[in-house]
C-alpha cells in the first residue's frame, strides 16, 4: 500500500479534523448509490452494491488508512488514539464498509502485534490490510478438537528451516487464502501444551494439499489441509520455540471476540438474518403475539451482547486483549443466534420448508434456511460452548482446574 493515499489525519488532529477528512473522504470515494442507498438502510445498500463490486472497491478503502485506523501508519493504519478511531468509525457505520480479511485482522494481527518481530509485523500487516493476502487458521485436526492441545502435527528443525508434516480440519476460507497461522509439536517429550510451536505458513509451497468441506447448508467454508513436509523458514515462526500455545492465546482471544456478535467490531452473526432485519419484516408483515414476545426477547439479548462486545472492544482499541471475557461473549453469541435464526425460519413459515435437493446444494436456499443451518455451527467454532465454558470457569470465576491424571506428563506418554 502506498502511504501517500492516507487521508491526511493522525493522533495530533482534532475531533473536529478527524470529522471532516473523514466526510470528504466518504464524499469523494463512496460511490453515490452506495451513499444514497445508506440513508434507507444496511439491507438497501445490498441491494445495489455486490461482493464483487465492494472487493474491487475495497483497496482504496484500505489505502486510506481507515480500515484499521488505530493502527500504525506502518501497519497500514492512521495511528490514531482508540477514542478517535472510534469517532471516525461512527462516520464510516451508516455505509457498511466490513472489513475482508476478517481471519488475518482478528485472529492472526493479535498475535503478531503481542509476540512478532518487528520485521514479522510489516512483512504480514499491510497486505492483510490491503486483502492481497487472505488468511486463515490452522489449528484443528482429527484427533485434536476441543482438547487443542493434544495436536499431533509435527514440525522438525532443518537448518533455518522447519518440516511441517500433519493434518488439519475445519479450517475457514482455507480454499481461499494464501497463508494460514499454524500449531505444530516441535518436542514430544514436554506435555503436551509445552511443545507446540507457532507458524505463518504459505499454502502456495509445495506439499500442501486443501480439500473442501461442504457443509449442510450447501456451502463451502471449512477445509481439510494436508501438510506433507511443509518447509517454513525459521523467520516465519512466531514467538519462541515451544512457546506457541501462550502465542495461540492470542489468536483464540481474537477469534472468540470475532464471533462474539454485534458491536464485536468482527462479523455480527456467522450466517442467517439478523435481528433488525426481522424487526423489519415484523414491522411489514403482521405476526402473532407469541412470536412478537420472542422477538422482542431476541432484541433486548442482542442489544446487550452489543453493549458487552463495545466494553471489550474499546479494552482491545486501548492495548489490551479480549481475554476470558471474549469468552463469555463466544458464548452467549452462539446460542442468540441460532434462537435468531430459528425464529427467522419459523416467521418465513411453511417457505423453510419447501425446497428442493437442487437449491440445497446450489446456493439457493431460501436466506432464513441457510442461516438456520449454517448457525448450528456456531456453538463449535471459536472453540465449542462446552470449552469456552471451562475457560469462564477456571479463568473468570477462578473454579478449579478439572482433574486430569496425566497433567504435568510427556505428550508422547500421554494416551490419545
Amino acid at each position: 500500500m502506498d502511504i501517500r493515499n492516507r487521508i491526511a489525519i493522525g493522533p495530533d488532529s482534532s475531533d473536529a479534523e478527524i470529522l471532516a477528512a473523514v466526510d470528504a473522504w466518504i464524499e469523494a470515494e463512496v460511490p453515490e448509490p452506495w451513499r444514497v442507498a445508506a440513508q434507507q438502510g444496511r439491507e438497501t445498500i445490498r441491494s445495489v452494491r455486490s461482493r464483487a463490486d465492494y472487493t474491487a472497491w475495497y483497496p482504496g478503502f484500505a489505502a486510506s488508512g481507515l480500515v484499521v485506523a488505530s493502527w500504525p501508519v506502518g501497519y497500514g493504519g492512521l495511528g490514531l488514539e482508540p477514542r478517535q478511531a472510534r469517532l471516525a468509525e461512527q462516520r464510516l457505520a451508516p455505509f457498511n464498509l466490513g472489513r475482508l480479511n476478517p481471519l488475518g485482522l482478528h485472529n492472526m494481527a493479535p498475535a503478531l502485534f503481542a509476540h512478532g518481530t518487528e520485521d514479522q509485523r510489516l512483512r504480514f500487516l499491510p497486505p492483510m490490510v490491503a486483502n492481497t493476502e487472505r488468511w486463515c487458521q490452522m489449528f484443528s485436526e482429527p484427533g485434536a478438537g476441543s482438547d487443542l492441545a493434544s495436536l499431533s502435527t509435527r514440525a522438525e528443525r532443518d537448518g533455518d528451516e522447519w518440516v511441517l508434516s500433519g493434518q488439519k480440519v475445519w479450517s475457514t476460507w482455507a480454499h481461499q487464502s494464501e497463508f494460514a497461522v499454524c500449531l505444530a509439536r516441535t518436542d514430544p517429550s514436554l506435555p503436551k501444551r509445552r511443545g507446540i510451536t507457532y507458524f505463518l505458513v504459505d499454502l502456495r509451497c509445495p506439499g500442501v494439499e486443501i480439500r473442501e468441506l461442504r457443509h449442510m447448508g450447501g456451502a463451502v467454508d471449512f477445509n481439510e489441509v494436508w501438510l506433507e513436509e511443509v518447509r517454513v523458514p525459521d523467520c516465519h515462526r512466531v514467538g519462541a520455540e515451544g512457546d506457541g500455545w501462550r502465542v495461540a492465546g492470542s489468536t483464540l482471544a481474537g477469534e472468540r471476540q470475532m464471533v462474539a456478535g454485534a458491536g464485536s467490531g468482527g462479523v455480527d452473526r456467522i450466517g442467517g438474518s439478523g435481528v433488525l432485519r426481522l424487526v423489519e419484516r415484523a414491522r411489514v408483515n403482521a405476526v402473532e403475539p407469541i412470536m412478537r414476545d420472542r422477538l422482542a426477547r431476541l432484541y433486548a439479548e442482542e442489544r446487550v451482547r452489543a453493549w458487552t462486545n463495545q466494553r471489550v472492544r474499546a479494552t482491545v482499541s486501548a492495548g489490551g486483549t479480549p481475554g476470558p471475557a471474549a469468552s463469555v461473549g463466544k458464548v452467549h453469541q452462539g446460542a442468540l443466534n441460532q434462537q435468531l435464526q430459528l425464529l427467522a425460519c419459523d416467521m418465513l413459515g411453511l417457505g423453510a420448508q419447501a425446497f428442493s435437493a437442487a437449491e440445497r446444494y446450489e446456493d439457493a436456499l431460501p436466506y432464513e434456511v441457510s442461516g438456520m443451518l449454517r448457525s448450528r455451527a456456531n456453538t463449535i467454532e471459536g472453540g465449542t460452548t462446552e470449552v469456552n465454558k471451562n475457560v469462564i470457569g477456571e479463568k473468570v470465576l477462578g473454579l478449579p482446574r478439572e482433574p486430569d491424571p496425566y497433567h504435568g506428563a510427556g505428550w508422547e506418554d500421554t494416551p490419545r
